[in-house]
């Protein structure tokens, strides 16, 4: 059960970005990097986010081993450094911490990467992965026969911003549920 003391738990033994990049083997970290240098927000998006006046956690599930987490997981790093006193990111190894990923399985499945939002409290608000719906379609779209891309495979421009667009769109819902949540307007007197 995902539990606040559960999620909090986890969340400690989480991994920034950059260290948690650190732990795959060089070329993987080359294909991380790659994509993490070519995510850039956009004025309004940066805007957005430093807007948010709730603080929230996020931990992802991954591996750094996962071609979906390399195409996707720089750019929910990306969005998390915008308002760094706001959003709060951890990631963890989703074979390492079987027990937390055992806990977020999609469609029965070990799927990577899932974020799991979170209150300033590590109460749970909402869950994401495998793949955004721009993620889904251009899978479609390229009728992939494997469940994942190899890291690496060549990502278009458009499909990294329509992306990074859905893991945006996904922390505005997330930030909207704790800034409308009746338990903290009452704690925080607004």
């Amino acid at each position: 059960m995902l539990t606040a003391d559960f999620l909090k738990t986890t969340f400690n033994h989480g991994l920034p970005f950059a260290e948690y990049v650190a732990t795959g083997k060089p070329d993987q970290q080359t294909h991380w990097n790659d994509v993490y240098a070519r995510a850039e927000l956009a004025a309004a998006q940066r805007n957005l986010l430093r807007g948010f006046t709730r603080e929230m956690r996020v931990l992802v599930s991954s591996g750094t081993w996962c071609g979906d987490c390399v195409q996707q997981c720089p750019l929910i790093a990306r969005i998390a450094e915008v308002n760094p006193e706001r959003i709060h990111l951890r990631f963890v190894d989703r074979d390492k911490h079987s027990d937390f990923s055992e806990q977020i399985m999609i469609n029965q499945g070990l799927r990577v990467p899932t974020a799991v939002f979170m209150a300033e409290d590590f109460e749970f608000v909402g869950l994401l992965g495998d793949r955004t719906l721009s993620r889904y379609r251009a899978v479609a779209a390229r009728q992939l026969g494997a469940a994942c891309p190899l890291p690496g495979a060549p990502l278009e421009q458009d499909e990294l911003n329509a992306t990074l667009q859905d893991w945006l769109d996904e922390f505005e819902r997330a930030q909207l549920l704790l800034r409308l949540s009746p338990r903290l307007r009452e704690k925080h007197g607004d």
